[in-house]
């Protein structure tokens, strides 16, 4: 008979957590609604801090990131032929460079230049097209 008296300070307290718990995951959806754009920034950020520790990446630019979905795909590419699904790629297009990471594992696998000119195209990025040169009128 004793237990009846927790009960209700029990249950306010639930209450209390899952109000409060409600409360923030509607306050970090309405700030998504508001920059969607904010939480890939974060999620890029944090990604180069923590690759940042383990190589010197290139300043001065954000890299794109790609993960690696099915490295089955890509095994014919000497460049993930150590990856593993749910590895990130930084692409530093300014910089030409390639850096393959493994989240699990928190290790650089594989670094590569990339060339994306004319004459050589990277097999790490799809290959771009290039608006054609003007052509130069000599009078």
């Amino acid at each position: 008979m004793n237990n009846k008296k927790y009960i209700l300070p029990v249950l306010v307290l639930l209450l209390i957590g899952a109000t409060s718990t409600a409360v923030f995951f509607y306050q970090k959806a309405a700030a998504l609604k508001k920059d969607p754009q904010a939480a890939v920034t974060q999620e890029i950020e944090a990604l180069v801090a923590t690759v940042g520790k383990l190589i010197i990446l290139p300043t001065g630019e954000t890299p794109t990131i790609a993960t690696v979905s099915d490295p089955a795909k890509l095994k014919d590419q000497p460049f993930f032929a150590k990856a593993k699904s749910g590895d990130k790629v930084l692409i530093y297009q300014k910089a030409a460079k390639a850096y393959l990471y493994d989240v699990v594992n928190n290790k650089i696998l594989e670094v590569a230049p990339l060339s994306l000119g004319e004459s050589q195209r990277s097999s790490i990025v799809a290959p771009v097209e290039t608006a054609p040169e003007e052509k130069k009128t000599t009078r």
